[in-house]
């Protein structure tokens, strides 16, 4: 016998039924607000009885949105996870090498069973918070803030916040093709058809298959998935939830996209516009409020049948449009996708038809009415995003309406120069994000601008993929 052919590994692998099932069961207690007691007892009980687990992965964010992994032993997990630690200097935007250490707090609602043949064999996904040294929450933490905020708002106004989230990408030759990126070359294209087509074997439809097969697998609750209307560009569309679980379903996508593109020898990105001359990438954000089960945004009676509630969301949104759009657009590529020229949603205006609005009020009925923000970018942090569209909408002034004559249409920041200086400028920022955070936030971004041209011109450059926050090049970043 061959010894090198014998199966000496007996890792959990768990069939794709089944794993739909398991995290369906998992999202229902997750968005149901199942208590972190509760859930903390049944989970240690399960991976102390799985023999076949070897490892835990616990998933957190930096302050750009980047997804960061650990992977704890099992059984190392098991006896620690109240004492779990990470060298915070080691993550862009957080902590000072004189005060690395930062912990993981485990959010036990948050797991999910992943698929072996995705992700390998034996292994769990589950999200964390991150603490501070003194064991209080970490300021530079955009999940913890999301997390906080909507329990606050749950406690006292009895709100849920729902998003559903339709992300863009493309999907390109070759492994790591953003980090071997040359703007002589560019990036290749994997198919040159267009909306909806793609043959069902083609690369493109695999990708497509795959990573909806992945997805349903996860609990996504897949709805339709399609090629986009650039070539080599798809889009996967899954069930609206719970805002910081919609959150996390982010990272899990672009998670899954990226991994199943590698396997295949392609690379999925999420760059805002990769090739200029087609249409870029987008995200957008389908968002309401409920409040016991009925939705606050309809209105039988109402303008469009939206309710005042939800026109005056829109108003907050529109007026800070610009205090916000940094957050919303947060790298240089993304400006490129602010082009009138390919359905860009630039225009601070709602429309019911009109795609260059930024805010688009899709047809509905009275459980699917809701709003769209248009103008997010797929490479935003997702949990900032969240946190600052549900406190804009909540918290932020209204547009003054001017009734007396035709007001000119407004449009939002062209580069991100002025988006840093409009954001560093607005008062509203200052009321809902600490200082320090805030100038993180504005430190990363405007280092990254300072490696890109200002005048961004017909081709896509160097600088705005190598030194993307989620292309990340360390060697390259700090030899500039």
């Amino acid at each position: 016998m061959d010894k090198n052919n014998t199966n000496l590994r007996n890792f959990l692998e768990i069939t794709y039924d089944e794993l739909e099932e398991l995290n369906l069961k998992a999202k229902k207690k997750r968005v149901s607000y199942t208590s972190q007691e509760e859930m903390r007892e049944f989970y240690l009980g399960y991976l102390s009885k799985e023999k076949r687990l070897k490892a835990v992965t616990i998933g957190f964010s930096d302050i750009e949105g980047r997804f960061h992994m650990l992977d704890y032993d099992k059984k190392f997990f098991i006896k620690n996870y109240d004492n779990l630690t990470f060298d915070g200097s080691s993550i862009r935007g957080f902590s000072r090498q004189a005060e690395s250490d930062l912990r993981l707090k485990v959010d036990w609602s948050a797991f999910w069973w992943l698929p072996s043949d995705v992700f390998g064999p034996g292994k769990v996904l589950m999200m964390a918070d991150i603490y501070d040294q003194d064991n209080t929450p970490y300021k530079m933490d955009s999940r913890g803030l999301l997390k906080s905020y909507v329990k606050k708002l749950r406690e006292i106004k009895d709100y849920t916040i729902y998003v559903s989230n339709e992300i863009e990408g493309f999907l390109v030759k070759g492994i790591d093709a953003e980090k071997n990126f040359d703007e002589r070359v560019g990036f290749e294209l994997v198919a040159t058809g267009g909306y909806y087509h793609s043959l069902p074997y083609d690369i493109l439809r695999i990708f497509i298959d795959r990573t909806a097969e992945a997805q349903r697998a996860l609990g996504f609750e897949n709805e339709k998935d399609h090629p986009e209307v650039a070539p080599s560009q798809f889009e996967l569309n899954y069930a609206y939830s719970e805002v910081v679980n919609a959150a996390d379903q982010i990272q899990l996508y672009k998670l899954t996209a990226r991994q199943i593109a590698r396997n295949l020898g392609m690379t999925a990105t999420f760059l805002p516009k990769p090739i200029t001359g087609i249409n870029g990438s987008g995200m957008h954000t389908n968002f309401s409020i409920s409040k016991k089960g009925k939705n606050l945004f309809y209105d039988e009676k109402g303008r469009g049948k939206l309710s005042n509630f939800a026109w005056a969301v829109i108003s907050r949104i529109l007026n800070h449009a610009s205090d916000i759009c940094l957050v919303l657009n947060s790298s240089v590529n993304s400006y490129r996708r602010l082009d009138p020229h390919f359905e860009a949603p630039n225009e601070i205006k709602v429309s019911e038809t009109d795609r260059g609005a930024m805010i688009r009020v899709p047809i509905f009925n009275e459980r699917s009415a809701r709003i769209e923000i248009r103008s997010v970018a797929p490479d935003a942090n997702p949990y900032l995003t969240m946190y600052v569209l549900t406190k804009v909408a909540l918290e932020g002034e209204m547009k003054k309406e001017n009734h007396e004559k035709r007001e000119r249409v407004n449009y939002l920041p062209s580069n991100i120069h002025v988006a840093i200086s409009q954001f560093r400028r607005s008062k509203f920022i200052d009321k809902i994000l600490s200082q320090e955070f805030k100038e993180k936030f504005v430190s990363l971004k405007q280092a990254a601008a300072n490696r890109s041209p200002v005048d961004l011109g017909t081709r896509v450059k160097n600088g705005e993929v190598l030194y993307h926050h989620e292309v990340y090049n360390q060697v390259i970043w700090n030899s500039f």
